[in-house]
């Protein structure tokens, strides 16, 4: 019998904050406004209350290895420069000309010097620093003061395991508390190896008429879409056992909004899949002495192999192929959900290595990842359709009226009541054994609801 209480609401009034109201009553019944993806009021308020306030991932450090080289990122909508200066420092900065507004970098990477806007000459270091401008003393008379001209630059950056993070305020919560549980994560993914992890290549960049909140829930704890939105897959013979997946998921549920999925993947395939799935050569390479006893218990036992950083990074790491026959790879992704406009977003998805890997191994693994999840990719085009169809209900007339709460409450039904974390788990936030429950995708919005409720003007 159901044990679910009957859901009371009250009526939605007009404005944000009204809307956000409606999120706080309503999540702890599992149910979120269908608005959230796709209104102009939430999606401001984002970009000044969460990506303008948190730490977003900007680049990782293999991709600026040397003195002079950037790349250009985004922070919710602002266009960043991610450069290493002439002394070595990783420096954030606007791309946004502090003359006329005119971005002055307009290239995706590189190795620069300086920096020159193509409106009117100003230039600038690739630290930040102004440098001159044409025809200096006929226009100024004088050299304007180089510090309190240059281009915007982040107050705070940051790194861990190599991932360049960047906050735009200079107050709250450092790196390491923000990561907090995630930090742990990461060095369980990427500190396999000293030499750590290197991107492979550009990002992939797609655009997606989605919410960015699509793909950062979906991430940080969504399997049970498995046997259902991928069962193409199962249908095609390319991934067989989707409808056994959410037995063979453990979820980890992190404070501040990250949440990972783990998978039991011996289990699933046989012993070849230990450690991912990696060949013997490469897990010989392995030193897993720096990890802590929960780490190697989980490594051995539920590596894992999804998972979502608040706000917008995403991870996954899975054995696959991608031609019949063919021994499997293992990739390992990290994209970003980019904000564009309410109910759309940009793709950024980066495949990386581990530092020691020979460039067979490497190239094999790309391969592998550029079939199962890219743009066209076996996996993500399930995951892509799906999404897009959700800000339509957002825009929805008909659903906006009737004031339709979108349902996330596997938590509060019948046996799904009784689940519970792991009362022996030794390791950060907690851990559940299996796949139902929707407990990563509420810690995400209840992180989501705790800055969006943030006075505007706090914490800068």
């Amino acid at each position: 019998m159901s044990t679910a209480q009957p859901i009371r609401m009250t009526r939605r009034g007009p404005g944000l904050d009204s809307l956000l109201g409606a999120v706080a009553e309503g999540i702890d019944q599992g149910l979120v406004p269908v608005e959230l993806f796709n209104d102009e009021d939430v999606f401001r308020a984002e970009m000044e209350r969460i990506f303008a306030r948190t730490w977003v991932f900007v680049a990782h450090e293999t991709e600026i290895p040397n003195k002079g080289d950037f790349v250009l990122r985004r922070i919710g909508l602002d266009s960043v420069i991610v450069s290493r200066d002439d002394t070595g420092k990783v420096n954030v900065m606007s791309s946004h000309c502090r003359h006329r507004g005119t971005q002055v970098c307009l290239t995706d990477r590189g190795n620069a010097t300086h920096f020159k806007c193509p409106y009117h000459g100003w230039t600038y270091k690739n630290n930040g620093e102004w440098a001159g401008a044409p025809h200096m003393r006929e226009a100024y008379g004088e050299k304007l003061d180089a510090k309190e001209w240059g281009l915007l630059k982040a107050p705070r950056v940051d790194s861990h395991q190599g991932f360049i993070f960047a906050s735009l305020s200079a107050e709250g919560p450092s790196l390491k508390e923000h990561l907090g549980g995630a930090a742990w994560v990461l060095d369980t993914i990427c500190g396999l190896h000293p030499g750590g992890v290197r991107v492979v290549g550009s990002p992939e960049r797609s655009i997606l008429r989605a919410d960015w909140k699509s793909g950062a829930e979906n991430f940080a704890g969504d399997s049970y879409h498995i046997d259902t939105g991928h069962w193409s897959n199962e249908v095609t013979g390319y991934a067989r056992g989707t409808r056994e997946n959410n037995h063979m998921v453990r979820r980890l549920v992190l404070d501040g909004g990250h949440g990972f999925l783990c998978h039991a993947l011996e289990q699933m395939g046989g012993p070849f899949l230990h450690l991912w799935g990696y060949p013997p050569h490469v897990q010989a390479q392995f030193d897993l002495s720096k990890m802590d006893e929960v780490q190697v218990k989980l490594l051995n036992e539920n590596p894992p192999t999804i998972g979502n950083i608040f706000p917008n990074l995403s991870y996954l790491r899975v054995p696959s192929t991608a031609e019949a026959g063919k021994p499997p790879a293992v990739t390992t992704t990290f994209r970003q959900w980019q904000p564009l406009e309410p109910g759309l977003m940009e793709i950024w998805n980066w495949q990386f290595t581990f530092d020691f890997m020979s460039e067979e191994d490497t190239q094999h693994g790309y391969a592998v990842g550029q079939y199962i999840f890219s743009s066209s990719g076996m996996f993500e085009q399930d995951d892509t359709v799906l999404w897009e169809g959700i800000p339509r209900a957002g825009k929805s007339v008909w659903h906006r009226k009737a004031e339709t709460m979108l349902h996330y409450r596997q938590t509060g039904i019948g046996t799904d009541a009784q689940r519970k974390p792991e009362p022996d788990w030794k390791g950060p936030g907690e851990f559940y054994n299996d796949g139902f429950g929707e407990f990563g995708q509420l810690n995400f919005y209840r992180q989501w609801l705790q800055l969006m409720r943030q006075d505007p003007e706090g914490a800068r």
